[in-house]
């Protein structure tokens, strides 16, 4: 007979769901920042439609 035995112990039971943290507020210089890529996302996509000549197909 063995002098010891070894079990695989599982870990505790998780009580509910963890509390999140609160999310830090971004600070004034990063809002700005994404508000004019937003808008120069919007602009590029605007301009990318205006170029394309209506009709075509990319299935050429």
């Amino acid at each position: 007979m063995p002098a010891f035995s070894f079990e695989k112990i599982s870990p505790p039971a998780r009580r509910g769901a963890a509390a999140a943290a609160p999310q830090k507020p971004r600070s004034v210089i990063n809002q700005m920042i994404d508000r004019i890529a937003e808008r120069r996302a919007k602009r590029a996509a605007v301009k990318s439609k205006k170029s394309q000549p209506i009709g075509s197909s990319s299935g050429d």
